[in-house]
């Protein structure tokens, strides 16, 4: 396995992971991505594994396509993250009371496991690239 493909690799691996990190935190509780959006986080697992199997199978095109699209759903995920945070007390009558309990949602680490995998697997595609050198200088 080149190292390339390595960098691709441990990024789906670090994907795989991330899920199960804590990605929110909430007074008491944590919840990561599987208590956020259940059929999302099956979703992102589904794209890790063909992302590890197209890596080991050694099919570039197809782990290009899912580093894409990895890095596409971890940024809509935290754009529905934030959306969530936002919204998750709206049906508070009171704004100051539902904006102070909406403060009172913090991001954990999870997501920096979640990006840094998307981009170590985008990365790795972006390493595979060959460069042609001329001869004729």
């Amino acid at each position: 396995m080149r190292i390339s493909s390595f960098i691709s690799f441990v990024g789906f691996i670090m994907i795989i992971v991330a899920t199960f990190c804590p990605i929110l935190h909430f007074a008491i509780f944590n919840q990561t991505v599987y208590q956020l959006n259940k059929p999302y986080g099956l979703v992102f697992l589904l794209i890790a594994v063909v992302g590890i199997i197209s890596t080991v199978l050694s099919n570039p095109k197809l782990t290009n396509l899912m580093a894409w699209v990895s890095l596409g759903l971890t940024i809509i995920f935290f754009i529905a993250a934030l959306l969530k945070i936002h919204t998750s007390f709206s049906f508070i009558p009171f704004h100051s009371l539902a904006g102070y309990l909406s403060d009172k949602i913090k991001f954990k680490w999870g997501w920096y496991v979640l990006c840094a995998g998307a981009i170590m697997a985008l990365a790795g595609t972006f390493a595979n690239k060959k460069t042609t050198f001329s001869a004729a200088n």
